[in-house]
């Protein structure tokens, strides 16, 4: 599973910003599909996540396009804290754990990641 974002770039606060990533080697909607993001001298963190069945969860809108077999990440009303280079993950779906969950801290280890997109917000 090749995993590519691309969407990025700087914006001043108050602006949006549409990320994408683009799977190829697996179907998406076989998989929990989320971003990340990691800020220098930070922690990676979740931001949102998407299942097989559509649920989301997070605090930006995640959304896919099953037929481009592309994930998307709509972030509206930026602030300069939310600079940080953005990740896509993907996990094969499955019981043994809650896609929902997967942006928590230390839930669980995605199997696919992207190389990430870089995100600026300047106020």
């Amino acid at each position: 599973v090749q995993l590519v974002e691309s969407g990025g770039g700087s914006v001043q606060a108050g602006g949006s910003l549409t990320l994408s990533c683009a799977v190829s080697g697996a179907r998406i909607g076989d998989y929990c599909m989320a971003w990340f993001r990691q800020a220098p001298g930070k922690k990676r963190e979740g931001v949102s996540a998407l299942d097989t069945d559509g649920t989301t969860s997070g605090r930006f809108t995640i959304s896919k396009d099953s037929a481009k077999n592309t994930l998307y990440l709509q972030m509206n009303d930026l602030t300069p804290e939310d600079s940080a280079v953005y990740y896509c993950a993907a996990a094969r779906s499955g019981s043994w754990f809650a896609c929902r969950y997967v942006i928590d801290d230390d839930y669980y280890d995605m199997d696919n990641w992207g190389k990430g997109t870089q995100v600026t917000i300047s106020s």
